[in-house]
């Protein structure tokens, strides 16, 4: 199966540049994602933590 994909893939102009183009996506989103995390107040984080253990009246109606 995978002859066949190959094949198809080198009668493909320019097929080459989409596994680099994937890889620089993947790699600026991984960069942007740990730049958000290491810059991210404490305080913000540990409000979002706990928002899942507050009581909302608003949950109770439903």
């Amino acid at each position: 199966m995978l002859k066949y994909i190959k094949g198809n893939l080198e009668n493909i102009d320019g097929v080459e540049i989409y596994p680099i183009i994937s890889l620089v996506i993947f790699f600026v989103f991984f960069v942007a994602l740990f730049w958000w995390v290491f810059t991210t107040k404490k305080e913000h984080i540990e409000e979002v933590s706990n928002m899942p253990l507050e009581n909302n009246p608003k949950d109770d109606i439903l």
